[in-house]
């Protein structure tokens, strides 16, 4: 009954949102209207702007119809992710996906239009229009769409992508969850066989001993080298897609979108990562004295993620002392984010249960309509899930204090997305190193803190450098299994400057983030938002008592500035030059020598 209990603790309240899973009623309602409307929306767009009694007001009025079906969309979006996430065996959830991708498609060809429109309609005509009270808390986000689909091709031309995306882009997206979600290992741990699902794999070989992980890895690298030709495929033909679309844009460089969609310059992101490869030879000695804690002579990619060997087993952490871990820990902080992450704990937004069939990995996602968030975890008892945790909870506070804003002013960009989430994760990070039991409980914990470092400015970068020599090579054709392996193993030694001993080939095949649709280059906003939300985290060590509210306000901004003016308004800093990425870098790696000089201790 206790077990029972628990496990439902740790399962996620979907119910209340659309009662019946994939079988809903509810929301096969919620669809049928969102297509209707943006059926009816299309067909307004194609008309001529005579069809219309004021050409201003019916722009008006149009923008208000994209401002709420966005908003529809992304709820659809949100309860068919989590259908999926929960089950990757849901085939009605499946086809729900497939549904509302044939719904976007019709909307996203439908802006198109409507970006022409307001382009045509001139820079006097639609600042008047967007000093309507309606209009003006979303002007920002409006003059942004003008500015981009003046990098566009014409609006016919446009909206044939967007039609031919969703059978082609997005579904390469799709192929690759499907592949993912039907794959299975089976290992055998403390003599006893299981048949584990990649995420949960994963988490195993997270936690195992040094001999085991080293097994784990032969079998997680051999399962994702089964499934390399197809995932090569969906690879190559969603880079290609992706690059076609580009040449035919005139856009001559593969970062121009993923930079825009971040409202970021190129200056800030060479300034970021100029930093960040000045600094990544100083985790060497953190590297070193891992190595010599687990009793090798040189860290592999594996170990580098992996818990010491510090003697004694580590106890498992239960839900229920995370969740009291995590809300005193804001409190500390601020009483209001602490309430919040009660409550998501309390009205069951959390789908944290380690059992088969889930998608690997975490998220949060948001209901607009609803205004609530779902967060998805796989949760065993580590540190790190505890810290996953409350990443992802700081994710929905994000959306929590701007719950109040239109939705075109809540739509911040990936880079300081991530902002509000590692700032959660190191507010609960450094309250369990302060609290610490004894040494070797701290020597763990500051291990815990440093590898996400090396994450962030090793991993993060390896990625980074792949992806951009992939695009190039995939400009002059496709780009064969073996040569993915050697370009991930050489963007590996080269972020983490030849430090280990055995890399990840398949990590190309392994990480969603390479075939993620919607985000192209879903890695360097990672860093930024590791660095910058350690810049805030000095911020507020400087003056806590008041930077809580700053703090909102800095969050409340983030979907209605570029991230250059946000960070010069609030904090007072300029993203382009490196003062400020290396201050950053300096704060994230202050406990270096402790850990050193404790691993020298008890090695």
């Amino acid at each position: 009954m206790g077990g029972d209990r628990v496990s439902e603790q740790q399962r996620w309240d979907l119910e209340s949102l659309y009662a019946g899973g994939s079988e809903s009623p509810a929301f096969r309602h919620f669809l049928d209207d969102l297509e209707t409307n943006v059926t009816a929306f299309s067909m307004v767009m194609q008309n001529t702007p005579g069809a219309m009694q004021s050409p201003d007001m019916g722009l008006k009025a149009v923008i208000l119809t994209m401002q709420d079906l966005s908003k529809r969309l992304r709820e659809a979006g949100a309860f068919v992710s989590c259908l999926t996430a929960q089950n990757v065996h849901d085939a009605g959830a499946k086809a729900l996906q497939a549904r509302v991708n044939r719904i976007r498609s019709t909307f996203t060809s439908a802006l198109a239009l409507l970006d022409e429109r307001m382009r045509q309609a001139g820079e006097p005509s639609m600042e008047e229009i967007l000093a309507d009270p309606e209009l003006a808390p979303v002007a920002f986000a409006v003059r942004e769409r003008v500015e981009r689909s003046k990098r566009r091709l014409p609006a016919e031309q446009e909206r044939l992508i967007a039609k031919l995306s969703a059978d082609g882009y997005v579904a390469w997206g799709e192929l690759y969850d499907a592949i993912v979600g039907r794959m299975a290992a089976e290992i055998e741990m403390e003599g006893r066989k299981e048949k584990v699902s990649m995420g949960q794999l994963a988490n195993r070989m997270t936690q195992a001993s040094q001999r085991d992980r080293d097994r784990l890895f032969d079998v997680w690298e051999a399962a994702w080298a089964g499934e390399a030709d197809l995932l090569a495929d969906a690879l190559n033909h969603l880079a290609g897609f992706r690059l076609q679309t580009y040449e035919a844009r005139g856009w001559h460089s593969v970062l121009e979108e993923p930079l825009e969609m971040n409202r970021m310059s190129r200056e800030t992101l060479e300034a970021m990562w100029d930093a960040v490869v000045r600094n990544q030879e100083r985790l060497i000695v953190y590297f070193t004295a891992k190595a010599r804690l687990l009793g090798v002579d040189q860290l592999s990619f594996q170990d580098v993620e992996a818990p010491l060997a510090l003697g004694a087993k580590r106890r498992a952490i239960s839900f229920d002392e995370a969740r009291r871990f995590i809300v005193d820990q804001f409190a500390a902080f601020s009483p209001d984010m602490a309430a919040f992450a009660n409550a998501c704990f309390e009205r069951r937004w959390i789908e944290a249960e380690d059992r088969p069939g889930k998608r690997p990995g975490g998220f949060c996602t948001s209901f607009p309509v609803h205004g609530e968030s779902r967060i998805f975890v796989t949760f065993s008892g580590t540190p790190g899930n505890v810290a996953t945790l409350a990443h992802e909870i700081g994710h929905a506070y994000h959306q929590h204090v701007m719950r109040d804003l239109p939705y075109l002013a809540t739509q911040y960009a990936m880079n300081v997305a991530e902002t509000a989430s590692t700032f959660a994760e190191a507010l609960v990070s450094d309250a369990a190193i302060r609290s610490a039991a004894d040494d070797r409980e701290r020597l763990e914990l500051l291990n815990d803190k440093l590898q996400r470092a090396a994450a962030m400015l090793m991993n993060i970068h390896a990625r980074f450098l792949f992806e951009t020599r992939f695009y190039e090579e995939r400009k002059r054709g496709y780009v064969g299994v073996e040569r993915l392996n050697e370009l991930m193993i050489e963007a590996q030694r080269e972020a983490y400057r030849g430090s280990l001993r055995r890399y990840h080939p398949h990590f190309w095949a392994s990480k969603l983030h390479f075939y993620i649709t919607g985000t192209p280059f879903y890695n360097f906003p990672y860093t930024f938002g590791f660095l910058f939300s350690t810049g805030i985290q000095a911020a507020a060590s400087a003056e806590p008592g008041d930077f809580a509210r700053r703090y909102v306000e800095l969050l409340r901004d983030t979907g209605r500035m570029r991230v250059e003016d946000l960070a010069r308004q609030h904090l007072g800093a300029d993203l382009t030059k490196p003062d400020f990425w290396q201050a950053a870098i300096d704060f994230s790696l202050r406990d270096l020598d402790a850990f050193v000089e404790l691993a020298n201790r008890l090695a």
